[in-house]
């Protein structure tokens, strides 16, 4: 099977009696759906988070299981909308990052047929999904971001808040942070690793510039949105010194400690069932609370 063209267990998201599956909202390619979830109780116009599955940019689905553990944020009458972007297989960076960054122009055009609040929609996501909340946090103007550039658009990409738990952010430095802290697997920089089949060949051996360009820290500036960036001391996969990079930059460049908060998790490994645990998805409301 191509590769990123596996099929992953999907979640029975029946319960759900608000919905609206599989919306297409660009015409490229059939992966350019997404699923909205609207809350019961309320009247609307609704907050939105918008979910951003992960699997190494060659996995995952839109309904996931982990898709499950956001669907709790309706209990607080926030939407929820799940996007389904291009993966590794069918084509390479920047494809996913311009879908994400489509999916939510096409949320705030169509925010009234859907009840939903076009100024106060947020990001969130794990691992690949992480990395493009974070670039989506950016607020990158509209015909200025790689792909985009000299493109027109009716209806501006902006979010007004971010999660980021364990994503990837310099690709270039991932095998370093992992022979650091001899925890994290070295295997980045290989031919056929996730980060480099998303780049489209080998992380060091293509154009330092190019691969900076997947790296949300490169997009920092006073538009940016706050964002809560969470990551296990205990992870294999991404080492957790990219999130403490990433943390370091926006407070840097930003001069602003308020626009980020940075949430350790001393014994979580990747993608950990205690992302998912009631304590820290408290952490998660009560930052959406003051954000979103």
């Amino acid at each position: 099977m191509e590769q990123g063209m596996e099929k992953t267990e999907l979640a029975d998201v029946s319960f759900v009696k608000n919905k609206y599956l599989d919306i297409p909202y660009a015409g490229d390619s059939v992966h350019q759906k997404m699923d909205l979830y609207l809350p019961e109780s309320g009247k609307g116009p609704f907050r939105v988070m918008v979910y951003i599955h992960g699997g190494g940019f060659a996995l995952g689905d839109k309904r996931d299981d982990h898709v499950l553990t956001y669907l709790e944020l309706l209990k607080d009458e926030i939407a929820i909308c799940s996007v389904e972007y291009r993966l590794s297989g069918e084509a390479v960076f920047p494809a996913a990052v311009l879908d994400c960054r489509t999916a939510v122009r096409y949320l705030r055009a169509h925010a009234a047929e859907y009840q939903i609040d076009p100024e106060h929609i947020g990001a969130i996501g794990g691992s690949a999904g992480g990395n493009l909340s974070a670039l989506l946090a950016m607020n990158v103007p509209n015909g200025e971001f790689f792909g985009e550039e000299g493109m027109h658009f009716q209806t501006a990409c902006t979010v007004c808040t971010a999660v980021d738990q364990f994503g990837p952010t310099d690709f270039r430095t991932m095998d370093e942070m992992a022979g650091r802290n001899e925890i994290s697997l070295q295997n980045h920089d290989a031919e056929d690793s996730p980060e480099s089949r998303y780049l489209g060949g080998a992380v060091q051996e293509l154009d330092p510039e190019y691969v900076r360009k997947a790296d949300p820290a490169q997009y920092i500036s006073e538009k940016m949105a706050p964002i809560l960036v969470q990551h296990g001391l205990m992870d294999r996969l991404v080492p957790y010194g990219q999130s403490e990079y990433l943390v370091k930059e926006i407070r840097k460049k930003s001069g602003n400690r308020s626009m980020t908060e940075f949430t350790t998790l001393p014994t979580a490994d990747h993608d950990d069932p205690l992302y998912a645990a009631p304590e820290n998805m408290q952490i998660v409301r009560d930052f959406l609370h003051r954000t979103l």
